[in-house]
């Protein structure tokens, strides 16, 4: 399997048995731009393209049309996603310098200012996207088939897009901001309109989470786990419909949530 690796291990239980158990892959990944490196991530060492267009997106450094090409170089010590933007692009990078060397678990690490970590950001505008409760619910239950890494290993996170009907993409990593951002990559290359759907996250949800879904342009966030209160207020701020601690069966829901439809036949 792509991005994991089985390990012998011994069980400790009833019993003790040898075997051996699949786990991910946890690398050193630079996101170099114009050559010179801007990031370091740990991450899982797939999909590494998507990586490159969804930092690149949701980080404010480059969009889609400023990336001229991006190419995947392997060193002793790890791997180096490098694209090559436009001109406009370069003049902001070098307006906006960010290093990140941390564990996957820090998603502002190596940021030098306040301003950088909470920057100024557009509102999603508000569309004509709305959801049921059972649409909610649906989406979160329609997420463990696409977790295929995390069924082999029990040990990533995971991103995806719903669209009203089907999450028509997914993207898991060791980081909970690395899936995301794969997501918005492979959303960006495949031409998926992000305005038309949620997306679904098993991770908490932090502002960083709502500040890469904003540039995504996303109106909605559906986690199976709890927002912090200033996420919160980001979300309302940036017009996303943040619902949480999300189920099969329920849901908890914070802001704008006039696009959640709350009329009793449209519950289930």
């Amino acid at each position: 399997m792509q991005g994991a690796r089985p390990l012998p291990r011994l069980s400790f239980g009833a019993s003790i048995a040898s075997g051996e158990r699949v786990l991910p892959e946890e690398v050193g990944v630079a996101l170099s731009f114009n050559g010179t490196t801007q990031a370091v991530m740990m991450a899982t060492p797939d999909h590494l393209a998507d990586f490159a267009f969804g930092f690149a997106l949701t980080e404010g450094l480059a969009r889609p049309e400023e990336i001229e090409s991006v190419e995947v170089v392997e060193t002793p010590r790890g791997l180096d996603v490098q694209l090559w933007v436009s001109k406009d692009a370069e003049a902001r990078l070098t307006a906006r310098r960010r290093v990140m060397a941390g564990p996957v678990g820090c998603g502002l690490c190596g940021i030098d200012s306040l301003e950088q970590a909470l920057r100024e950001m557009a509102p999603v505008p508000h569309g004509s996207f709305r959801l049921t409760p059972a649409q909610v619910m649906a989406a979160i239950a329609a997420l463990p088939a696409q977790q295929t890494l995390h069924d082999a290993t029990r040990s990533v996170h995971c991103a995806g897009f719903w669209d009203g009907a089907r999450i028509v993409a997914a993207r898991e990593d060791v980081g909970r901001h690395n899936a995301l951002d794969k997501l918005a990559g492979a959303m960006l290359r495949a031409g998926t309109r992000a305005g038309t759907g949620a997306v679904v996250l098993t991770s908490r949800v932090s502002i960083d989470l709502v500040q890469k879904v904003a540039a995504l342009g996303a109106p909605a966030i559906i986690a199976v786990s709890s927002p912090t209160a200033d996420a919160v207020a980001l979300a309302d701020h940036l017009g996303i419909t943040l619902i949480a601690q999300a189920r099969p069966d329920r849901f908890e829901a914070f802001t704008h949530t006039d696009r959640i439809e709350t009329r009793e036949q449209n519950v289930r």
